[in-house]
């Protein structure tokens, strides 16, 4: 990776634009949140059936929808086209342009449950990644990260994504169709229907603790998910 500049924040580091065919920022955004969710009194998995039915109780009125940030005990609830909003300015969840980013999330040794997030401007529309470090069984991290449509079910299946990795002469790549920020980040993950990664193939692709995620969004009805290497 090309060298970076980190600030004085603890969440954010600033990296110069690389001159390339595309455009292509490297971009570091690191929240952590501990199973207590910042003393709100709500373990994860509370947090997450608290986060479903708010969900199913806000969607009985179509204008409205609960925060979509997985960060925080949030009971915040507004329109679709407010969520953007919302995320940069009560969260200070920053947004990358362009149609392919890599991200770098940095600290990947930290305890389950961990996320970095990030927002991705691109087509004239937003998608948030979300990469979660938790324990799908005791003792047993491993890493999910799946990327969402600030927008509807039939918005989200307008594009595809691709995640990629590459490292060391190799490379693992997931495609698929967004998922919408309607549905719960949470249910994303226990469906599988994201890149998955175990402690092992993490740290195959990961450097000095660190962990690079090409980004790439693209126009496409096709849906199409799977994972090569």
């Amino acid at each position: 990776l090309a060298p970076f500049a980190v600030c004085t924040s603890p969440h954010l580091a600033h990296v110069p634009r690389m001159v390339t065919p595309t455009s292509i920022m490297f971009f570091l955004f690191f929240l952590q949140y501990v199973s207590n969710r910042h003393a709100v009194g709500q373990s994860s998995t509370e947090q997450g059936s608290l986060h479903s039915h708010h969900l199913q109780e806000s969607l009985h009125d179509p204008q409205l929808i609960p925060c979509t940030c997985p960060l925080f005990s949030c009971q915040w609830e507004g329109h679709l086209e407010v969520v953007v909003s919302h995320l940069r300015q009560t969260h200070r969840i920053n947004i990358l342009h362009g149609a392919e980013i890599i991200f770098l999330a940095t600290d990947m040794h930290l305890p389950a449950p961990t996320d970095w997030i990030i927002m991705h401007s691109c087509l004239g529309h937003q998608f948030l990644l979300v990469l979660r470090k938790q324990e799908k069984y005791e003792g047993h991290p491993q890493f999910f990260a799946t990327m969402m449509l600030i927008g509807t079910p039939t918005q989200a299946d307008n594009f595809t994504y691709r995640l990629e990795l590459n490292r060391n002469q190799r490379r693992l790549k997931w495609e698929a169709t967004p998922r919408s920020v309607l549905e719960c980040v949470d249910s994303v993950i226990s469906d599988g229907d994201c890149l998955v990664l175990n402690t092992s193939l993490a740290q195959l692709f990961s450097d000095n603790g660190s962990l690079a995620i090409g980004i790439a969004i693209t126009a496409s009805k096709v849906h199409t998910a799977g994972t090569e290497m």
